[in-house]
């Protein structure tokens, strides 16, 4: 008995001694980059808050500069000092920084934790694996809402896409997205090309110069937004009729702010977003990023964010643990961009298309916008 009791507290320290010798080769302090506003807020609520009570010594830094990742780190690496341990980027810009050799590619089996019942980490992300490199988050949409207080009286609200173009019979600004990705589509949509059809006529200049057009007609009735944050803001404001933004935004703006907005779900833009390590880290932060995912990104962790704000968890196995609001209390279900009442008509966007195309298009769009 004595023996065994030995052997068991032998094994017990020798577990401990091994933990505290993995917990002194990892990095304390880990920069982390977001979009900030309720999305960043989701992501330090079931996170990061979570991860620094296990481990009390690390600190973490939030950058919110994901709008600009790939440039930033382009001219990090560029100048050979990458500040960056993990940054929250989109699809289109994970396989863009993957195919640049910018972003580490890993092996989920190695990386990720395996769901409750044993599932791989590769199954049960399974089709959202969309890059070598891209570790999904994420379900999220581009969507529009509007003011319901400023509906023209005896109109109905506006509840498809090309009510946004519809100037007579919805007065009144709007706000669009100061990048090309969405607002082209959205644009040929309207100017009736097929939605199969989107991206083989976006890949020609005139396709191009057919969605700029298309644009041109509400163009001095838009104000362009940068940041996730500015829609929701110029919506509670009053100082837009209509605007594009992320839907987890806008339910922040209806359901949090109780502010006089609706969504319009109508073409809703599903994308993806995810995690990227930059390439080259030091072994010391790599090993504190590689412990910091794998508790991030499992199962529990994936559904504790969409207590905070309606996106859809990536992992298959979260799904059936989305509950209620952390705070208000309600459903979380009906709130979701890939809730069936809400999904009668999505638009898929094409990562790898825009993968190949954004730098050229973004320096025509750029361009359009400074005429």
């Amino acid at each position: 008995m004595k023996l065994t009791k030995t052997l068991l507290a032998t094994s017990a320290l020798t577990v401990a001694a091994g933990a505290a010798f993995a917990e002194s080769h990892m990095a304390s302090e880990m920069t982390l980059v977001s979009w900030g506003g309720a999305y960043q807020n989701s992501q330090q609520k079931a996170y990061s808050e979570p991860y620094m009570e296990m481990h009390p010594d690390v600190s973490i830094v939030w950058d919110e500069s994901s709008n600009e990742a790939v440039a930033k780190l382009r001219a990090m690496n560029e100048a050979g000092n990458v500040t960056w341990d993990l940054v929250d980027v989109t699809a289109g810009d994970a396989i863009r920084l993957c195919d640049e050799g910018l972003a580490m590619e890993y092996d989920p089996e190695e990386l990720l934790a395996a769901a409750p019942d044993g599932t791989s980490a590769e199954d049960d992300f399974g089709d959202l694996l969309v890059s070598d490199c891209f570790i999904p988050q994420i379900v999220y949409s581009t969507t529009f809402g509007y003011r319901t207080d400023m509906v023209p009286e005896g109109v109905e609200p506006p509840n498809d896409i090309c009510d946004v173009f519809d100037l007579e019979t919805y007065p009144g600004k709007r706000s669009l997205e100061k990048r090309p990705i969405n607002t082209m589509e959205w644009a040929l949509l309207c100017d009736g090309v097929a939605k199969d059809d989107i991206y083989d006529v976006l890949e020609t200049d005139e396709g191009q110069d057919q969605a700029l057009a298309k644009l041109d007609t509400i163009k001095d009735q838009v104000i362009w937004w940068s940041a996730g944050a500015d829609t929701p803001q110029l919506l509670a404001d009053g100082e837009i009729f209509m605007g594009s933004t992320y839907n987890g935004r806008l339910f922040s703006v209806i359901e949090e702010q109780d502010q006089p907005v609706a969504m319009m779900w109508d073409a809703q833009v599903y994308d993806l977003d995810g995690w990227i390590i930059p390439a080259g880290l030091p072994e010391e932060r790599l090993a504190r990023v590689k412990d910091f995912l794998k508790f991030a990104t499992d199962t529990q962790r994936l559904a504790d964010q969409a207590k905070y704000i309606s996106y859809g968890p990536a992992r298959a196995s979260s799904a059936p643990l989305v509950g209620q609001h952390a705070e208000l209390g309600i459903d979380m279900a009906p709130h979701m961009p890939t809730d069936p009442a809400n999904s009668e008509n999505t638009f898929l966007q094409n990562y790898s298309w825009w993968a190949d195309y954004r730098d050229d298009i973004d320096a025509k769009f750029q361009a359009w916008l400074a005429q």
